[in-house]
């Protein structure tokens, strides 16, 4: 952990965010938005996927952004990879001096999701990611995700020893930063407590990282838990965007992340440090919305940051 942050933020607008676009967002724009979150001081931004662009056309462009994009030094520039193509495609590119740093590998936690989500099976996209870590050679920080961690639109209740049996096959390849994902947002704050403090106890070596949809408004509060059981990477995104790919649709109503100006302006009035400069917050998010084209989620946005943030604070984590 930086001696100045007590928690890693990772900005998922660019990524996570824009799957769920329909308007395709031009490549100097992306590569712009980028670059700010890495000034205002994510130590982890989702640059791109290397996704097939028929199924997601929004990062057709992913080798150009990453080409173009500047680089801020001891920052992780994450790139989603759903199959060994992909990672060949990010091998490729960081061999030629412009490829991601950090790069994310999906399963999901149900067969259904599986299915709908990478046109396979659970076990076929086991195999699948194992070929991945192998393809990828050492080369990147490697992520393991699993969706529907929580539970899922189709198949209802998951099992928490089954996640956990996931996340162990992930440490047993190696990936040592490990995703659980609330894809639909189905958490409360006495689940996400008790499976996050579960993986720390059963899988120490490995870091939990937390990211949410925020579907039913419970994604901050959830936040919170996994903080207090001990989490200290967490998923967010400008506006809240974000949710499945748009040609891809699973869940109702509200799908996107857990909003990014919300969640740093709470920790921040916890006392909790998230490093990032909060006197740029609230523009980053402005220069967001104006990409997008519309008023978007964050409630702060509107509000203004909590007032009493300036106050002196504990600045101590909470821990149960």
């Amino acid at each position: 952990m930086d001696s100045d942050r007590d928690v890693m933020l990772c900005e998922c607008f660019a990524r996570d965010g824009l799957q769920h676009e329909i308007a395709i967002l031009g490549a100097a724009r992306k590569v712009a938005l980028i670059s700010r979150f890495a000034e205002i001081g994510f130590p982890r931004v989702e640059a791109t996927s290397y996704s097939n662009p028929k199924v997601i056309p929004q990062f057709g462009d992913a080798s150009e952004v990453l080409r173009t994009l500047p680089r801020k030094p001891g920052v992780f520039y994450k790139a989603t990879c759903a199959n060994v193509r992909a990672v060949e495609r990010a091998v490729t590119d960081q061999a030629q001096g412009f490829g991601a740093n950090e790069i994310s590998l999906l399963v999901s936690a149900t067969d259904s999701h599986s299915l709908k989500n990478l046109a396979r099976s659970r076990e076929d996209q086991w195999t699948n990611i194992a070929a991945m870590v192998a393809a990828a050679g050492g080369r990147f920080r490697l992520v393991g995700t699993i969706s529907m961690a929580f539970g899922c639109p189709f198949e209802g209740h998951v099992s928490p020893d089954s996640v956990m049996r996931d996340a162990a096959r992930f440490a047993a390849l190696g990936v040592r930063h490990v995703t659980l994902g609330d894809t639909t947002g189905v958490a409360t704050p006495l689940t996400t407590r008790a499976l996050f403090k579960r993986m720390q106890a059963e899988l120490p070596g490995v870091e939990a990282i937390a990211h949410f949809h925020d579907t039913r408004g419970t994604g901050i509060v959830n936040y919170v838990a996994a903080l207090e059981a001990g989490v200290r990477y967490f998923d967010c995104a400008f506006g809240g965007v974000g949710g499945h790919p748009v040609k891809v649709k699973y869940g109702g109503g509200h799908t996107g992340n857990v909003t990014t100006e919300d969640l740093v302006d709470l920790f921040e009035a916890m006392g909790v440090r998230t490093g990032i400069d909060r006197a740029q917050l609230l523009t980053v998010a402005a220069e967001c919305e104006a990409a997008l084209g519309r008023e978007l989620q964050g409630r702060v946005t509107r509000s203004g940051l909590n007032p009493l943030n300036t106050l002196p604070l504990m600045g101590a984590v909470p821990h149960e």
